[in-house]
């Protein structure tokens, strides 16, 4: 059997384009249909969404038909869950809240098999593997992982060419929100500061040859971040985009709906 191939890791490495969109519903179910809109990459999210092992697992199984590439986002730096998201498939993890090259190298360490890291063993049990029946998935899976450290703090920040140095990093996406709050402007990832903090990040990145990526739902804005260099964009929230189209809908009907009951009277 084939070892899998990581397509998302290969389109960050010469440059593409990557359009991608939140999973934060929490099942296979709607992930597939999502997987069928035109995204180039889906991120489910395992830090903010109410997604468990199993939940990414099944998610994993929904989008696998589809050339959509899957991200998976943890919600800790944990060694342990880390070795539970590799061995169910996930190849590309978006860590959050990375603030100092030893955090990096820690991530770095914890997806990759010794002797250049401490993923342990257990191929047997493991989707990633084919449960053994990927022949040369040893020799293979540590070229295939991706890492993508989230950088969401003024920490993290003052850090920025440490972390871009340890090799092994992919890419880095810089997370506004969070950032926005750690810069005293909670609420607030669009505030001025925080725009130019992220365009500033953003150069860095491009200027270390790594790929640099940015939330944010605003066209405009997304755009303004991809012309200067970034490369791979979250665009929207699954979530939002059905309570959005849920509220217009309502909205659109209970007028007529209350119009029309007090015609009757």
């Amino acid at each position: 059997m084939d070892m899998p191939v990581n397509p998302f890791k290969r389109a960050l490495a010469t440059g593409q384009t990557q359009i991608g969109l939140f999973l934060g519903l929490a099942h296979a179910y709607s992930a597939e249909i999502v997987a069928t809109a035109g995204f180039d990459w889906l991120l489910i999210d395992g830090e903010h969404g109410p997604n468990d092992l199993q939940g990414i697992i099944a998610q994993l199984q929904a989008l696998a038909p589809y050339p959509v590439r899957p991200v998976v986002r943890t919600p800790d730096h944990d060694v342990a869950r880390i070795k539970q998201w590799l061995d169910g498939g996930a190849q590309t993890l978006m860590v959050p809240m990375v603030e100092s090259a030893a955090d990096a190298a820690k991530l770095v360490r914890a997806m990759r098999y010794p002797p250049h890291g401490v993923r342990g063993v257990g191929t047997a049990m493991a989707r990633a593997a084919r449960w053994n029946g990927v022949a040369d998935y040893f020799a293979r899976a540590d070229g295939e992982m991706c890492l993508i450290v989230q950088i969401e703090s003024t920490h993290g920040l003052a850090a920025l060419d440490e972390i871009l140095a340890v090799d092994g990093v992919d890419a880095v996406f810089i997370g506004p929100s969070d950032l926005a709050a750690s810069m005293g402007h909670l609420g607030q990832p669009g505030h001025p500061e925080v725009k130019a903090a992220v365009e500033t990040a953003i150069g860095q990145i491009a200027a270390a040859g790594k790929a640099a990526g940015v939330f944010s739902a605003d066209p405009a804005t997304a755009g303004a971040y991809q012309a200067i260099g970034a490369r791979f964009l979250l665009v929207g929230v699954d979530t939002l985009l059905l309570r959005n189209a849920a509220v217009a809908l309502a909205d659109r009907f209970k007028p007529a709906a209350a119009a029309a009951a007090g015609a009757a009277y």
